[in-house]
This record gives structure tokens, sequence and C-alpha cells, in this order.
């Protein structure tokens, strides 16, 4: 019997893991429904490792490129790319963005209108990358964990992990050398009125914004990385300056209303990378950082290879993770 701790987005992606190839599977999860206490509950849902590049180690790319099919077999992926632009003052930030990053061919004016008829004429340039998609974090929790209980794995809601377990997904409440907590915030938009159906990023060297739709008019946006151990709600600054560069990216969203804003404590470590370590005869998958969805699959997968003991030639998660 495997036991891990946590049922958030890295544990029950290894227990999915886990029970594909045979494992008997229990998980222990403080929270009473899936995702309850999770942070990723507040991620965007991107699965963009290509825009990624842009700030985060070629490592990403190499991990992330097959989340989205990994995904798809769980919960519904949609495959229409990102979209990056802005604004004319800020063209040099979309210079500097394409030099860093592989996977987009540029679009111009028109092309963007035809992807995005909502922005027609809002922006003369732009990178489109097509291979990117996006999933609604808190659904695919939800789908996640009717999956693996299905696949038998037992989830034990409102339980507190025993003081020894095989594997320990708990994010910040490990006690882990070198774990540190990445603030991220976000808000949820409700605008029927602006009609959008891929992940957008606006550039801007202050507060760069992604916007992620979720349906029925509603759309998630965040930016912000700020790192701090504090667990309070969204701060004020934060707020008006992700309302602000929605409003840049269509005065459209001038008027929509704001259903729901939150702040989330992201574990990561100093080079932002997940491990796989072993302390105490535990071993901890942690420190997914902003990555979660994108990296969780790659991550179970060389988790649940350590602790079946399997091995391959050419696995590189095992050798970067261990």
């Amino acid at each position: 019997m495997i036991t891990i701790a946590g049922a958030g987005l890295a544990g029950l992606a290894c227990a999915f893991e886990l029970a594909q190839r045979g494992a008997a599977v229990t998980v222990y999860e403080r929270g009473k429904t899936p995702g309850d206490s999770s942070v990723a509950r507040f991620a965007g849902g991107m699965l963009a490792p290509w825009c990624e590049r842009e700030s985060a180690e070629e490592d990403v790319i190499t991990l992330g490129s097959r989340a989205a099919g990994w995904w798809a077999r769980i919960t519904p992926v949609h495959r229409r790319g990102t979209l990056v632009v802005a604004p004319a003052r800020d063209r040099a930030e979309l210079t500097r963005f394409a030099r860093r990053t592989t996977g987009h061919r540029g679009v111009d004016g028109a092309e963007i209108a035809g992807l995005e008829p909502a922005l027609a004429g809002r922006f003369a340039q732009g990178l489109f990358f097509e291979q990117e998609a996006h999933l609604d974090p808190r659904r695919a929790l939800r789908d996640l964990s009717a999956t693996v209980q299905a696949m038998g794995v037992e989830i034990r809601y409102g339980s507190p992990a025993p003081a020894r377990v095989t594997l320990d997904c708990t994010g910040m409440a490990a006690a882990l050398p070198g774990l540190r907590p990445v603030r991220g915030e976000m808000a949820v938009l409700h605008c029927p009125e602006v009609e959008i159906t891929r992940t957008l990023r606006l550039l801007h060297p202050r507060m760069p914004l992604y916007l992620v739709p979720r349906g029925d008019g509603f759309f998630m946006i965040g930016g912000t990385m700020i790192e701090s151990s504090s667990g309070r709600g969204i701060t004020l600054r934060s707020l008006s300056e992700l309302l602000s560069a929605a409003f840049a990216l269509h005065p459209g969203f001038a008027e929509a209303s704001v259903a729901e804003t939150g702040a989330g404590l992201r574990p990561a470590f100093a080079d932002n990378l997940p491990r796989l370590t072993e302390q105490d005869g535990t071993l901890y998958l942690n420190g997914l950082y902003r990555h979660g969805f994108l990296l969780a699959p790659a991550m179970a997968e060389a988790a649940a290879r350590r602790l079946l003991q399997e091995t391959t030639d050419e696995d590189y998660r095992e050798r970067r993770t261990a």
C-alpha cells in the first residue's frame, strides 16, 4: 500500500500514475472536498510551456510539452493556443518576448482580428503560440479526484495524514529545506459583453497580464508574482493594476463585475523547478511553483517510477529530480 499526504494537484496526479501501474493507493487530505485547500484552485490552468520559457528554464518545455495530452484523458482541455500582444508603446516588450521563446509565429493586426474578433483594431502585432492550451483548474481537480477514485484509489477527505507516509505532496506545509512561498494573486471577472476564446497575454514592463476564458462570460486574470509568506487576500494595488491591464486589453472590461479575488502561496525552490526529495524514509514531490498543471503530469510519472522502482534507459526526470 502506498500512502500519500495531500490530495491537491501533485498528490492526485501521483495517485493517478501509481494506480495506472496497478499500485494500491490511499490519499489523506485535510480538506473536505477536491481542491478545498490546494493553492492550485487559484491557478490560471495554462498549459503553455513555450510561453513560460520567457522566464523559466528549458526544463519547463521538456517536462511540460506533453501535459495537454495527459490532462485531455481526465478533463476538458481547450486547445486554442495563446495569443501574446502588447500596446504600441510597449512594442519592445513583444520583441524581447519573441527572442526568449520558441513555438510561436508572428501575427499582424488582421490575423489578430481573425483569431479574436473582439481585439480587431486594437493591436498591430502579436505572437501566436498555436500548440498551447488551457483548462479549468477547479474542474480539473474535481475530475482528477473522481478519475483516481474510479481507478480504485481511496481518498480520505477531512483526514490528516499519519505521521509516516510513502509520499508527501503537501506543498508549503512540508518541512523541506530551501522551500519558499511565492505569492500569486488573481481575480475572476464576469463580462459577457466581451467574447474571447483563448488565453491572452498582454505584455507590459510593470504588470504583464494573462487572461484565461472560463466560459459563460467569466475570465480569470492574473499576473503578479510576489515573494511573501503572507496568506492574506489580494492587495488593493495588485487588484487595481490587474483591472487596469484588463481595461488596456479591451475597454469592454470596464463594465465587468469582479466575481472573485484570491491569493495563494505557491511552493518553490531557488531554481523554480520541482523536485523529488527523499527525507527520513518519505519521498517528497514539491516545488511546482507557478507551473503546477503544466509540470505535475511529468513529475507524477517520475514519482511513480521511483516508488515502484521502475527504470528506463533514458529518464530525464529521474536524473534531474533525484
